[in-house]
């Protein structure tokens, strides 16, 4: 990778880290978005996300359990089928103009996703939320279709899960947070394994980018397990989403 593109991934990927791991996120879609901007090639682009994913998902797991978020009761029925779907789609290889469509697709939907997250009536605090967990069968229906989508795009598929879990009202905001965090670690370890089995090795320029967009994951998971979302980021992604997304779906 040219040392031009890379200084400006570096401090990009900081950014995407702080502000998706503030939600329990890893930031693919937002590395997805960064990379399309910048032209790499898809093959470059979805194993480069997932590594990266892995780290920094690891960290706001570790953050948003410590503050007591985590259950590994709601977590387990989406991951008996994620897993292996995920390892799945990160063996297929798509052309090149299906997979931009694909990850396209994706980035829009998740712009749509922040969106509305950005504009939705806030609930005031310290309002109680009635939740209840998910039926088993589907718990692990939907993880299925995560893990497949997860796989095939190079993201964790958290950002799917995450507005399913708080429609549905499997789980509050600071639970759903932590649950993403770890679906997406998972499924970014299986799609890692399924691009490794069909001959992806990592290059010497992803240790820097990982280093930067896990300090950046510290910051915000740091920040995100005891505060909620500022607007005005969630705004700003879904703008840089859905220019990357229209660009790759455009060509």
């Amino acid at each position: 990778m040219p040392t031009e593109t890379l200084l400006i991934l570096a401090p990009t990927f900081l950014i995407v880290g702080a502000l998706y791991a503030s939600v329990g996120h890893a930031g693919a879609s937002g590395y997805l978005a960064v990379m399309a901007l910048l032209s790499l090639a898809p093959g470059v682009m979805r194993p480069t996300a997932l590594a990266i994913n892995v780290l920094v998902a690891a960290i706001a797991l570790t953050q948003f359990a410590r503050a007591g978020h985590f259950s590994w009761r709601l977590v387990w029925p989406f991951l008996v089928a994620s897993i292996p779907m995920a390892f799945l789609g990160g063996t297929i290889s798509l052309p090149d103009r299906p997979l931009k469509i694909a990850i396209g697709i994706v980035l829009l939907l998740t712009a749509l996703r922040m969106a509305a997250m950005a504009y939705r009536k806030p609930v005031p605090a310290g309002t109680p939320t009635a939740t209840r967990p998910p039926a088993l069968p589907a718990a692990v229906a939907t993880g299925g279709v995560l893990g497949l989508v997860s796989g095939l795009t190079g993201t964790g598929g958290g950002i799917f899960l995450s507005p399913i879990l708080l429609l549905a009202r499997w789980a509050d905001t600071k639970r759903t947070a932590a649950t993403s965090a770890c679906f997406i670690l998972a499924n970014s370890l299986a799609g890692l394994g399924g691009l490794a089995k069909a001959g992806w090795t990592p290059k010497p320029w992803l240790a820097v980018l990982a280093a930067a967009a896990c300090v950046g994951g510290l910051i915000g998971a740091s920040f995100g397990s005891r505060r909620a979302t500022p607007r005005t980021l969630n705004t700003l992604l879904a703008g840089v989403l859905l220019i990357a997304g229209a660009k790759l779906i455009l060509g």
